[in-house]
């Protein structure tokens, strides 16, 4: 996998702009597992390498069991693994992250409204609008997972 360019090189401001998105959602309250399960999530739909790989190593560096990051993509059938606001979560980052195939259906939001408040929900979104947009440039630019540039590197 080759980079096909830097965009925060070429494009700093655009990408400090990101950032402070990912700042305020850091601060936002929300619970930072809670936050990483949803960027993984949003991760796996996308089918973006970098972000896989770089919130698999958060999760886990937050403690989450292997077993349960394993089960992020099928959280629905994982039981009591995942908690009341996880799997509300969740639900809420598939809705809004394939929003061109379900519109974001009022269902989905009267879910996500049951266990999170106004305020969590806008956040919550803004964390899932953000990931999708780190996805897109991931994905486009060809970002390097950390896992493929150890893989890479010379052994002595």
């Amino acid at each position: 996998m080759t980079t096909r360019l830097d965009y925060a090189h070429v494009a700093p401001d655009g990408a400090k702009a990101l950032s402070s998105v990912y700042g305020y959602v850091a601060q936002s309250g929300l619970s930072p597992v809670l936050v990483d399960l949803v960027y993984l999530r949003v991760s796996q739909i996308n089918n973006c390498a970098y972000c896989l790989d770089l919130h698999t190593r958060d999760l886990l560096k937050r403690g989450v069991k292997i077993e349960k990051i394993a089960l992020v993509q099928a959280w629905a059938e994982a039981g009591p693994l995942f908690d009341e606001r996880e799997r509300a979560a969740l639900a809420w980052a598939e809705s809004v992250t394939n929003v061109a195939t379900t519109g974001v259906p009022e269902a989905d939001f009267v879910a996500v409204s049951a266990v999170f408040n106004e305020k969590e929900v806008a956040d919550l979104t803004i964390a899932i609008s953000l990931m999708n947009a780190y996805n897109r440039m991931g994905v486009s630019f060809r970002k390097t997972p950390q896992a493929v540039a150890e893989a890479s590197r010379p052994t002595a």
